[in-house]
């Protein structure tokens, strides 16, 4: 569940963004689901401790209910993405409804950054969507949802599939939050020991 599939779907869609390609040491931070009036607070905290910025794809309707919490990570220097209104399944939606839904979280999410949910896009989704959007997958998921994954499994995964220029997928959801707060501040404090840099995906 970790790096192994999405290098599966490199083959079948090496249009999309998987990592960012730089000569520098620097690894990609990438947020979704949220924002959470709890949780993502926390990870911003997390995120200015070690002068880290991150990339965080929201849903729109929790943008639209928790837009406090939202102008908070665009007031502190990141980068925000479209991940649809609703969390929309791309496999099971019919694809106007998709794109309605697309857009409508472009009324509440300023951005040219667009993650499907679950990493679940048909191929004839991407050529639409690439005019208005970098679709931008991912090279390690962190596994943070995943109830049946230990704190210890989580961070031991991330950090071994983590390479320069990778893009990695956290959750700030509730359902992630044991994961993912006791895996990021450890994470980050691992990669900065090493010299590593951690900017947002520039649009």
């Amino acid at each position: 569940m970790y790096s192994r599939l999405p290098y599966l779907f490199r083959f079948l869609f090496p249009n999309l963004i998987w990592n960012i390609k730089t000569s520098a040491k620097e690894i990609f931070l990438t947020f979704d689901d949220g924002p959470h009036p709890d949780i993502t607070p926390k990870v911003l905290d997390i995120l200015d401790q070690f002068d880290a910025k991150a990339t965080f794809f929201c849903v729109g309707e929790n943008v639209k209910k928790y837009h406090e919490t939202y102008q908070m990570i665009l007031d502190k220097g990141h980068k925000t993405g479209n991940h649809t209104f609703n969390h929309c399944n791309g496999w099971k939606t019919p694809a106007v409804e998709y794109y309605e839904n697309i857009e409508k979280c472009t009324k509440v999410v300023d951005s040219h950054l667009f993650r499907p949910p679950y990493g679940r896009i048909k191929p004839t989704h991407i050529p639409y969507l690439k005019m208005q959007f970098q679709i931008i997958m991912w090279s390690v998921l962190s596994g943070d949802y995943n109830n049946k994954v230990s704190p210890e499994k989580c961070l031991e995964k991330s950090i071994r599939y983590t390479r320069l220029g990778s893009i990695v997928v956290f959750h700030d959801s509730l359902k992630a939050s044991k994961n993912m707060l006791f895996t990021l501040p450890r994470f980050l404090d691992h990669f900065s020991k090493l010299g590593y840099r951690f900017p947002s995906i520039q649009a």
